[in-house]
């Protein structure tokens, strides 16, 4: 497991962070863990705690911040990195929570997909036509980035 994937977990108090399910986010570390080490499902299953039906609970920053530390620490195998690449589409395709655009939480899921987003911009020329560049234009697209 990369160094940067833990410290971006160990970077969070989760269990201070109401989960969309209504109990303390710490129940999500082992389901990032799991992410972290190339398990698909377990980006599906992070649907009802950081999003659910177009909107983002509280652990939604904390979220992107270790998917994107994941995607950042090198280039996941292909079954993992479409369901990493979903995972960002789902939490920037859901409403803006209305607070001011850095602080809330969209703003802040934003910001850390912007601060990957050479990488995944990579990621999505080195495979025209295919799902993972799909998922990566859908991205930039939500950003408002595309060009």
């Amino acid at each position: 497991m990369p160094d940067a994937v833990g410290a971006e977990i160990g970077r969070h108090d989760w269990e201070a962070i109401t989960c969309g399910c209504g109990r303390g986010a710490g129940h999500l570390v082992d389901t990032l863990w799991a992410a972290a080490e190339g398990h698909p499902a377990a980006f599906r299953a992070l649907e009802g705690h950081a999003f659910l039906s177009g909107r983002l609970h509280p652990p939604a920053p904390a979220v992107c911040g270790v998917l994107m530390a994941v995607w950042s620490a090198g280039p996941p195998r292909l079954a993992t990195r479409e369901a990493l690449l979903w995972t960002l589409l789902s939490l920037l395709g859901t409403e803006d929570d209305g607070s001011s655009h850095e602080a809330g939480l969209y703003g802040q899921c934003a910001a850390f997909v912007r601060a990957g987003l050479p990488s995944l911009r990579h990621a999505a020329a080195a495979a025209p036509g295919t799902p993972t560049a799909a998922y990566v234009d859908g991205v930039v697209e939500l950003l408002g980035l595309a060009a």
